[in-house]
């Protein structure tokens, strides 16, 4: 087992190391000039080179790629090369509202998600169990973006409810953060659940099928008890991994819904620096995006084999 888990581990660390290579090609080829947009339009010809020497842009790009990685080693994320200020101190401003946002999503999404996936394995072909596939479906084939506009327009426009741009100043305590953000946490509790419940049930439903939850059965085993205490352990492999997946969409995929709500977030950071072709900051940003990812990715596979002793035991 635990030489599985040391393999995973490697391709984990050979991925980001990949993907760190694909990050810093794709921002080499964004259109603009950092020193241009830092300096306007009026700078000299003199002073353009000089901002360039002195943000390492007239260095070859082998030669950008190894010191940047090598910095990102030793924790060192660099300089804005839009504004000048430390990207640590700019992603220390937004970080700690994604993680908020991100952590009050999965608090009520992951209970709900399971749930609601149980009781619609519970009842397989019953009416509450079409409710809740069909509802779900039909909010996977919903892009975020229209449940985010269609919350704006009936929560926000007509009822009033709650505020359409989540906007945080820092001042605000727990509830009131809760509430500025009802929005966007809502939305992303629809967009991510939905998927959670169908694998959730998905995956109880293909463990029922197996010899044991048969004899089970056929002992006249009550089905509640037979999800509760042996089907659901067995699903937990594929169940942990769509979680993670969602999770790391939390993290990464919020770009949309942070846009839309004006919400000060990671995600809106990234946004910024490419407007402004903030390299250092896109770059340090998709690190970060893409390292969560790997690593989510990551502890899902680890508890999969953990938890399934075909993984433990291969033959």
């Amino acid at each position: 087992m635990w030489q599985m888990v040391l393999r995973r581990i490697l391709i984990g660390l050979v991925l980001i190391w990949v993907v760190s290579v694909f990050i810093f090609i794709l921002t080499q080829v964004l259109p603009g000039d950092a020193a241009q947009i830092r300096l306007g339009q009026q700078a000299t010809p003199e002073s353009l080179a000089a901002l360039r020497k002195e943000l390492g842009l007239d260095r070859s790009l082998p030669v950008q790629y190894f010191s940047w990685i090598g910095n990102l080693l030793i924790g060192n994320l660099g300089i804005s090369a839009a504004g000048g200020a430390t990207i640590e101190s700019l992603i220390g401003n937004r970080i700690g509202n994604t993680v908020f946002m991100t952590a009050i999503v999965t608090l009520i999404s992951v209970p709900l998600s399971v749930v609601l996936g149980l009781i619609a394995a519970m009842f397989p072909g019953r009416l509450i169990d079409r409710v809740i596939t069909s509802g779900t479906l039909g909010l996977i084939a919903v892009p975020d973006f229209f449940v985010a506009i269609f919350l704006i327009l009936f929560l926000a426009v007509q009822l009033g409810w709650v505020p359409a741009v989540s906007y945080l100043s820092g001042s605000e305590g727990f509830w009131k953060s809760v509430y500025v953000l009802a929005l966007p946490i809502g939305t992303l509790v629809i967009v991510v659940s939905a998927q959670m419940i169908r694998m959730t049930r998905a995956g109880i439903l293909n463990v029922m099928g197996s010899p044991y939850i048969e004899m089970a059965i056929l002992k006249g085993v009550p089905r509640k008890r037979i999800i509760l205490r042996h089907a659901l352990l067995n699903a937990i492999g594929p169940i942990v991994n769509v979680i993670a997946l969602n999770l790391a969409y939390l993290v990464s995929g919020v770009v949309v819904i942070e846009t839309i709500f004006a919400y000060p977030g990671l995600a809106k950071l990234m946004v910024d620096g490419v407007q402004t072709r903030d390299i250092p900051l896109v770059q340090a940003c998709g690190m970060i995006f893409c390292t969560t990812y790997v690593v989510l990715i990551l502890i899902a596979d680890i508890a999969s084999i953990v938890s399934n002793p075909r993984l433990r035991h291969p033959k």
